[in-house]
């Protein structure tokens, strides 16, 4: 069973093993400084879901003021097939609901097709917007 709480500093190498198992890691970002930023503010968090004591998903999930953002959805490549992506969603979806948030916002890589699959599956909708963005 998939238990989904906040990710503890104790699960945060594993985490990141994970988004690197994952493909969700680039250079220019340092996972370990997302995940501190995330949890050290009231309007973010990493949802951590493990089964039997391993981490098996994750979340990033918080609001910006105005609406809802996920990053670092990931679920273990032996763990896949199982829900488990939807149920991190969900929990993400419900924490932000539980904060008042309107509406939640994923960004995907135009190549990863499986994935817009696998949102539009859970009722996500292409948005007719384009998100730019700028180092800083």
């Amino acid at each position: 069973m998939l238990e989904i709480g906040d990710l503890r500093p104790d699960e945060v190498e594993a985490a990141v093993a994970l988004w690197e198992t994952c493909g969700l890691t680039r250079p220019w970002n340092d996972p370990r400084a997302d995940i501190a930023l995330a949890l050290g503010k009231p309007s973010s968090t990493v949802l951590a879901g493990s089964i039997d004591d391993r981490l098996v998903g994750t979340a990033m999930t918080g609001s910006d003021g105005h609406r809802g953002w996920v990053y670092y959805l990931a679920v273990a490549p032996d763990f896949r097939g199982a829900g488990h992506g939807a149920r991190m969603m969900q929990a993400a979806a419900d924490w932000l609901k539980a904060r008042s948030v309107p509406k939640l916002h994923v960004m995907i890589r135009t190549e990863n097709v499986a994935v817009a699959a696998f949102y539009a599956k859970l009722g996500y909708e292409k948005s007719d917007t384009i998100t730019m963005t700028k180092r800083l």
